[in-house]
């Protein structure tokens, strides 16, 4: 289909939002996994190719309502999430075909494998109408979310800990799944290294835990490392410094030094094992490098630290390289350990540890 149809679909979205409450509730379990939405996307096609030819006249007719599903079939591949605007436009080209299809006389005897076929794509149209009216259900929870920024996703644990110690100074590492996903007391033992990432988050979120997740918590220096989220979901690189420049304030006018990290590389090496794996479309390369380059000017202004992951990791092609992530995104342990190093350079300088704070011989490093 031409043209930019994720607009006006959106809108569409948001306005069935109102009936969630009286008409969707309890349909959360109808919803699909990433995988499974590919698979029926892909069946339904290929019942469609077959079944056009079926009746006659069907198929030259319902060529546009084929493309339009094949849209939004490659929209959810390369998107590497569901996206309820591509379910609308795949269901609602589904169920304009199957209306259409009944409309045009068919040949007496019609072929019973047809008929199989036709059962089959309306049973896939009633799964998609599940699906998408339980995507509009989780759609209406998280718009009316009290809790948009996840800030109590770490409450107890913040509770629970002690006051730090002068002799090891506390440090925080705010981020998304790639800190999160970093166990920081394997590759700094002896550190007081506090882990605050949390999965598919942007800066903005990041930005609103700034008081409970950081501030509060007393460190003695924070480890920003966010962005790589905002560049897949289209945030201009703008608001994206502003967020990490307001990120950065808050913390230095709590007398906490800053630490800014640059956003790592992206592959599409594996992208033949899993669709998904195919990053560079959501993350250009160009719109890394440009936020880095930033990144590095700004904490130069601003004389706070910088952590360049990405020339570490980068290989020849201005990609991730491939040994250092299996999925193109996240570091696997061999990615951890060319980070480790980056990162434990420039607390040592901003923040010197205390006899007891430096690393044991043999750690992880």
């Amino acid at each position: 289909m031409k043209g930019d149809w994720r607009a006006p679909m959106a809108a569409i979205v948001l306005a069935l939002c109102a009936l969630v409450p009286t008409n969707l509730h309890g349909a959360t379990e109808l919803l699909l996994k990433q995988k499974e939405v590919e698979d029926i996307y892909q069946r339904a096609i290929q019942l469609t190719e077959a079944t056009m030819l079926t009746i006659p006249g069907l198929g030259r007719a319902a060529e546009p309502l084929l493309e339009n599903c094949r849209q939004a079939a490659t929209n959810t591949r390369l998107l590497g999430q569901i996206y309820a605007p591509s379910v609308y436009l795949f269901l609602n080209n589904l169920r304009a075909y199957l209306q259409l299809a009944a409309a045009l006389p068919k040949p007496r005897p019609f072929p019973p494998t047809a008929q199989q076929q036709f059962e089959e794509l309306r049973k896939i149209a009633d799964q998609l109408e599940g699906h998408f009216q339980a995507l509009l259900e989780d759609l209406y929870r998280r718009l009316r979310d009290p809790d948009p920024n996840q800030v109590g996703y770490y409450a107890e644990q913040n509770a629970k800990l002690s006051p730090p110690r002068p002799d090891r100074p506390r440090v925080v590492f705010l981020g998304d799944s790639i800190t999160q996903g970093w166990p920081l007391n394997e590759y700094f033992p002896d550190r007081d290294f506090i882990n605050r990432g949390i999965s598919g988050q942007t800066t903005s979120q990041m930005l609103g835990r700034m008081q409970t997740d950081v501030i509060q918590l007393r460190p003695a220096a924070v480890v920003i490392h966010g962005g790589t989220n905002d560049l897949a979901r289209g945030v201009p690189l703008e608001i994206i410094q502003n967020n990490l420049r307001m990120m950065a304030t808050l913390a230095e006018a709590n007398g906490i030094k800053v630490i800014l990290a640059s956003l790592l590389p992206v592959h599409d090496y594996n992208k033949d094992q899993d669709p998904r794996y195919e990053r560079t479309r959501q993350r250009p390369p160009r719109r890394i490098v440009e936020l880095n380059d930033w990144l590095r000017a700004f904490c130069k202004e601003r004389r706070y630290g910088y952590v360049d992951y990405h020339s570490r990791m980068v290989d020849a092609n201005g990609l991730l390289r491939a040994d250092l992530s299996d999925d193109g995104l996240h570091p696997n342990p061999a990615g951890y350990r060319v980070m480790a190093p980056a990162v434990l350079e420039v607390i040592d300088r901003l923040v010197p540890a205390g006899p007891a704070g430096r690393p044991r011989r043999g750690s992880s490093l």
